[in-house]
């Protein structure tokens, strides 16, 4: 059963540029912090020295998730003054598409009326009933946009398309929570791109690891080094000088995928790591396979790993958790690579004796 809007939803907020060609905070509710705000006016493009507009953008900074829809103004009598706005929300759940739409119909309502009052009707509608509707300006229904359908948006084919046989370097990193950094100049390719992978390893269905939109600035920075394993992905080609924030780095504009020394032996591959890359490589080339198909494929291989490990593991001392027997890992004589996969994988599970 999916949560309700009340508790999903945390906050709507509206961003303008005027003809001085200043972005400043005009309104929220029913509130924003000052470091929110601060960080949200980063993301909005409209404090950009570029000029480029992003019409949608959404990420994550400290387990709470923002999207962001940006319009120019034009020959809207309401809104004399300004040339481009953001209407902002935050909420609990990762559903760019349901926000993306949601978003729209704020904006859409803005441009007409000028004022934030018409807007929030509209938003507590949502909030409480999960609703909102208007003849010209299109409605909104929150049970239309399913969380599994958010987590399966993205084309995993793309992917493979793009890394081949390497994309086994991404499904072994997110396999061992290591973390991911990704770098295109574009942040759509970023998004489009960062958003699907945590589909790799569908057994966990977590999309929290997911930071799609970072900036190189101290707080954000910080918050992403407090998480363990991520999947962030920055504009910045500055990134690439920062060993410290990654495992592996995707230089997503060319096609190339680094493996940081520090995770080189946990990140050994062998002949298992062949047979996963074949088989991912296999799935998405062929043309009658869905996205989900693939996905439903890689799941199983991934299920049948963490069976071999799970008849690997023991309960000992009142311990609920199952640990690893390292002597009964030893004992299958597994190729070097694969023995230690294994053992690195009972880590990332958290089966291994502290």
């Amino acid at each position: 059963m999916a949560e309700p809007e009340a508790q999903l939803l945390l906050a709507v907020g509206l961003i303008e540029k005027d003809t001085n060609g200043d972005a400043l905070w005009v309104w929220c509710y029913p509130s924003v912090t000052a470091e929110l705000r601060t960080l949200l006016l980063r993301k909005c493009c409209l404090t950009d020295e570029n000029k480029l507009l992003h019409t949608f953008v959404f990420g994550q900074y400290k387990r709470l998730w923002f999207y962001i829809t940006t319009v120019e103004v034009q020959d809207s009598p309401a809104l004399k003054k300004v040339t481009h706005f953001s209407i902002v929300l935050t909420a609990k759940d990762f559903n760019p598409e349901k926000y993306a739409a949601f978003t729209r119909i704020l904006c859409r309502i803005y441009l007409k009326h000028g004022s934030p009052v018409k807007m929030m009707e509209s938003y507590i509608a949502v909030l409480t009933k999960g609703i909102c509707q208007s003849e010209e300006n299109g409605s909104f229904l929150s049970k239309d946009f399913d969380a599994r359908k958010a987590y399966l948006a993205g084309s995993i084919k793309d992917i493979v398309s793009q890394f081949g046989m390497e994309t086994v370097i991404l499904y072994t990193a997110l396999m061992l929570k290591k973390r991911i950094v990704v770098y295109h100049p574009r942040i759509e390719a970023i998004q489009e791109f960062t958003r699907t992978l945590p589909a790799l390893v569908w057994h966990r269905q977590d999309w929290s690891i997911l930071h799609s939109y970072v900036h190189l600035n101290e707080e954000e920075v910080e918050a992403l080094k407090a998480c363990t394993g991520y999947i962030a992905g920055f504009t910045d080609s500055e990134v690439n000088s920062r060993p410290d924030l990654y495992d592996v780095y995707v230089n997503l504009a060319d096609s190339e995928i680094t493996i940081s020394p520090v995770v080189k032996e946990a990140m050994t591959m062998g002949k298992l790591h062949k047979e996963i890359a074949q088989l991912i490589v296999q799935s998405a080339e062929d043309p009658d396979k869905s996205d989900s198909q693939v996905i439903k494929d890689i799941s199983l291989k991934t299920k049948e790993i963490l069976a071999t490990l799970a008849s690997l593991t023991e309960v000992s001392d009142g311990n609920e958790r199952p640990t690893l027997n390292s002597e009964a890992l030893k004992q299958k004589r597994f190729p070097p690579a694969t023995e230690n996969f294994l053992f690195h994988l009972a880590a990332a599970e958290q089966m291994l004796k502290i």
